[in-house]
């Protein structure tokens, strides 16, 4: 009998044993954030990324290959997206600023930048904000509620409508001579 016939306890040895892990698809996030903290991530290359320490359990839930969406308050527009190159990880250096000084953004990720626009060509949320699934939880009067607080869960079809469009700006700069 050959080994692919040979049965113990009816199943075949020579099967090769199903991995425990599932693949996992990825999340879709938006940081939401002052314009200064934007700009010190923005300075530091995006290269990583605080979460404040109320949100552990979602920092908790970021892994590699997630994807961060960047909105500034104030300006109420869309201006970076990266990858997550790593899961979360604790550190206390300043770096971003809140109203509460004890707030550090401990949580914090490796990303890496996927499209950063110039502040010129910052996409407003008020230009998408109507064909967005996430948004559509709130009564369109009051649209901005839905970029409220520090971080977010958005849908991938949202996150990706406004990816294309921050793409389709950034393709659109002059090219430099």
């Amino acid at each position: 009998m050959s080994d692919a016939a040979e049965t113990e306890g009816g199943r075949s040895r020579s099967r090769k044993k199903k991995s425990s892990r599932v693949a996992r698809n990825a999340q879709y996030w938006m940081i939401v954030s002052s314009l200064e903290n934007d700009r010190k991530t923005q300075e530091r290359s995006f290269a990583v990324q605080g979460l404040k320490s109320r949100h552990r359990r979602r920092a908790e839930m970021m892994k590699p290959g997630d994807r961060l969406l960047f909105y500034v308050t104030g300006r109420m527009v869309f201006t970076a997206t990266c990858t997550l190159t790593s899961g979360m990880f604790e550190e206390h250096a300043h770096i971003w600023k809140t109203a509460r000084r004890d707030e550090d953004y401990p949580w914090r990720v490796r990303i890496k930048p996927d499209v950063a626009l110039e502040d010129s060509e910052w996409l407003p949320a008020k230009d998408l904000a109507y064909r967005l699934e996430y948004v559509r939880k709130w009564p369109p009067e009051h649209w901005t509620l839905a970029f409220q607080g520090h971080i977010h869960q958005l849908p991938q079809k949202d996150f990706k409508l406004i990816e294309d469009e921050m793409r389709r700006l950034e393709s659109a700069r002059p090219v430099a001579s």
